[in-house]
């Protein structure tokens, strides 16, 4: 049986949680976690993509048509990364909060039925992109774990 979206997103807040925990006390936010991204660049890229489906799914909630995102993604995922790869630690953090507050708001709205990604992707169900979001999160944090140490 699929979890239904309150229980998704009681699992996401968890997750986003543990993320802002660890980055809010590492020590080198710009140790090297992939070829090319930093710590800070793995948050960077996190909270452009939050940002994204907290756009959406807000807009859907007051019935505004969404606009997603549009590219290859490797083209956006690095674009989302330069443009705040500037900015502070902190400054990124909070941008990553506002985006999950945002989604909180919107999210449980029933209303709300698919989500786009992005252009030329199909939409996701509320449920499915909530569960997606959670593990992509996951992925990376643990690959920041791995090479910034606990």
């Amino acid at each position: 049986m699929p979890e239904n979206r309150q229980r998704l997103l009681v699992r996401l807040d968890h997750q986003v949680d543990e993320l802002l925990r660890f980055y809010r006390k590492l020590p080198d936010a710009n140790r090297m976690v992939y070829e090319l991204w930093t710590a800070q660049d793995v948050l960077a890229h996190l909270t452009f993509w939050h940002e994204s489906f907290a756009r959406n799914v807000s807009d859907l909630a007051r019935n505004i048509q969404p606009t997603p995102l549009k590219g290859r993604l490797s083209d956006l995922n690095q674009a989302g990364v330069e443009a705040m790869r500037t900015e502070a630690l902190a400054t990124v953090i909070g941008r990553f909060e506002a985006a999950h507050q945002r989604l909180q708001a919107n999210i449980l709205d029933q209303s709300i039925t698919l989500i786009p990604y992005r252009k030329g992707s199909r939409d996701y169900s509320a449920e499915e992109h909530l569960g997606i979001v959670c593990d992509h999160i996951a992925r990376h944090l643990q690959d920041v774990v791995n090479a910034c140490g606990e």
